[in-house]
Order: C-alpha cells, then structure tokens, then sequence
C-alpha cells in the first residue's frame, strides 16, 4: 500500500522525463508555437503513460555555484569542438581515425548518467551509441583518437563533466563517492573515532 508521500514522489519522478519530451519535440519542430507546445504535451503524456519509463530520482540539491560553472564550461566545449571539427572537415590530407570507447563512471545515479550522457553528445566530435546503466558505463563513438594519450585525453574530459555535474546537482552521496568516500565509510570512521576516543578517556 502506497502512501500519498510515495505517489507523490512517483508523479515529480515523471516531471523530468516529461519535460525533457516536450523540449526535444520543439527542437525537432525547429520553432516554437503554442500548437507545438500543446502538441508535444499531448505526446509526451501519451508517452510516459504508455510506455515505461524508469523514474529519474531527483537529488533534492542544487549548487548554483558549481552549475554556472558546469554551463559555462559546457559551451566553451561545445565552441572548442566545432572549431575541431570544422577544422577536420577542411583539413587537407585528414587521416581519420576514430574510436569507440568504453568509459566508466564512479558514480551510480541515472540522473548523473543522464546528464553526462546528454553533455558529452552535445559536444561535437563524440557521441553516446551505447549505456550500460546498471555498471554506468558509457560507450561513445569520438572522432579524431590517434593514441592512447588522445584516448587518456578524452576519458579525462568525461569524467571531468561528471564531476561538475555532481558539483552542481548531484546527492551528497554522489558528492562523497566523487571524492573518494563513500558515506557508510565516513559513518565507519566517526564511529571508530568515537569509540576511540571513549577508549583513551
């Protein structure tokens, strides 16, 4: 039996999704009209009550520090890899080499996954083609890796986005397992610490 806390959370658990429906159907219309807001609605309702979905749990925080920092360090990527890109299809004699990368991320929230998943496909130059969302491992297939310091390279700039993503929205526990620390590991060394602390007394 769910109490009315549980359905509520169910119902804001859907808002994301459904939002980011209605966003995508006005980009794929190209323009904005209130037809096509009420249009996308009515999908995106069909969608998340016909199809399952699975829930994004929300962290409940918010650092507006670290989001602008996120932002702002999203477009400068975005600026830098069309300029690479650009530079790629006009370059002469280009010698492609692309790859398909597995990388995995040390966190385990989908809506961390998400949201690097959708920040690294907006960069030109890589996309997501495959998620393993129980290990969170992303497969990207990015262009332009000649070597192994070229593909360090990249697995660094992927981890570097997640970690301000879990600097701007993620849990304390997302914060703390980017840190290197699990939380019951923290709770482990209070305790010791306590009781340490009682033993010497």
């Amino acid at each position: 039996m769910t109490t009315s806390r549980e359905r509520l959370e169910a119902v804001g658990n859907q808002i994301p999704p459904l939002i980011a429906l209605i966003v995508l159907w006005m980009l794929l219309w190209g323009e904005f009209s209130w037809l096509n807001l009420l249009v996308g609605f009515v999908v995106a309702m069909i969608v998340t009550v016909v199809f399952y979905l699975v829930p994004v749990q929300l962290s409940g925080r918010l650092h507006p520090l670290h989001t602008v920092v996120f932002f702002v360090r999203l477009i400068v990527d975005i600026v830098r890899a069309s300029i690479d890109v650009s530079w790629l299809a006009v370059k002469p004699r280009l010698v492609t080499s692309n790859a398909i990368l597995e990388i995995r991320l040390r966190t385990r929230s989908d809506l961390i996954l998400t949201w690097t998943a959708v920040a690294t496909s907006i960069v030109p130059g890589s996309i997501v083609v495959d998620i393993d969302r129980e290990s969170s491992i992303l497969f990207l297939h990015v262009l332009n890796m000649h070597s192994a310091r070229d593909i360090e390279r990249f697995r660094r700039r992927v981890l570097d986005t997640e970690r301000r993503i879990v600097r701007g929205f993620g849990s304390r526990e997302d914060v703390e397992r980017m840190r290197g620390v699990r939380p019951e590991n923290r709770l482990t060394a209070r305790r010791a610490a306590r009781t340490n602390g009682k033993a010497s007394s």
